[in-house]
């Protein structure tokens, strides 16, 4: 997730409902139009990655930013680092506190993705008050629609999952998945599928949640993973607790396979 939208969020996060909201078949906005849409595919875009060397090319750290609100960390490219083959997820104190005590880490692709299936071997963070992140966005920052697809674990109880996604800015399709295993003690791999007309999401290369309607997002977006502790939303993510840290989310590989539709 990404700044612009975290403006948002904190008012979305407050009128949460496990119940997928579905907008009129005519909700359009003329942003949606400008953007570029999901359907500009190739088959070249297709990549897997993974971290044995280091930063890939076509990749970026965030740094020197935040994005606010419940987000209570500074983002350093310092917070993203490289270690037997794998991608780290930091969260640590902030080395030059002010208003943001924290730090934390987060990775992204450079370009923009359609339809596709998404895939990540992670590892998420167990401690109250994270989130360990997969997912595409983008946004005002990127002069487009605020469209995302989420996989994120919150660090409170890492034997659930939670899925969702936005829409031009509008939320409220969260969904918990009990996964029936602890997934901060292996990598697992988690996945979506995005079409024009459902979002399909994996664990282990088995469905296990989907939704459909015509509010699906249809702006290319930006792969994205993060790791971040919040502040204001301890009924979403329980009160940070900062007592073990560093800690830090592990990914080995992504990998992106684009559909035409």
């Amino acid at each position: 997730m990404n700044l612009k939208k975290k403006a948002l969020a904190t008012a979305i996060f407050m009128a949460l409902s496990a119940t997928p909201v579905v907008l009129p078949v005519n909700y359009m906005t003329s942003s949606v139009v400008c953007a570029a849409p999901a359907s500009e595919i190739k088959a070249e875009d297709a990549f897997q990655v993974d971290f044995k060397n280091g930063m890939p090319k076509g990749f970026e750290a965030s740094d020197g930013w935040t994005n606010g609100n419940m987000f209570n960390v500074n983002w350093h490219k310092e917070n993203v680092t490289f270690d037997n083959g794998n991608l780290q997820l930091v969260i640590d104190n902030e080395k030059n506190p002010g208003k943001i005590p924290y730090s934390g880490g987060e990775f992204r692709s450079q370009g923009f993705y359609g339809y596709g299936r998404y895939e990540v071997s992670m590892k998420p963070i167990k401690n109250d008050g994270v989130v360990s992140s997969f997912f595409t966005y983008t946004g005002p920052s990127d002069n487009n629609p605020w469209d995302e697809i989420d996989i994120e674990f919150l660090g409170k109880d890492t034997t659930k999952v939670q899925f969702n996604y936005y829409r031009d800015g509008k939320g409220g399709h969260e969904y918990l998945y009990d996964l029936g295993y602890d997934a901060s003690q292996s990598f697992h791999t988690y996945g979506f599928e995005w079409h024009k007309d459902k979002i399909i999401w994996f664990v282990d290369g088995k469905e296990v949640y989907r939704l459909e309607g015509t509010t699906i997002p249809v702006t290319k977006a930006k792969l994205m993973m993060n790791a971040w502790c919040g502040t204001g939303v301890d009924e979403w993510l329980n009160a940070f607790d900062d007592k073990n840290l560093p800690v830090q989310a592990e990914y080995q590989w992504i990998k992106y396979t684009p559909f035409t539709e």
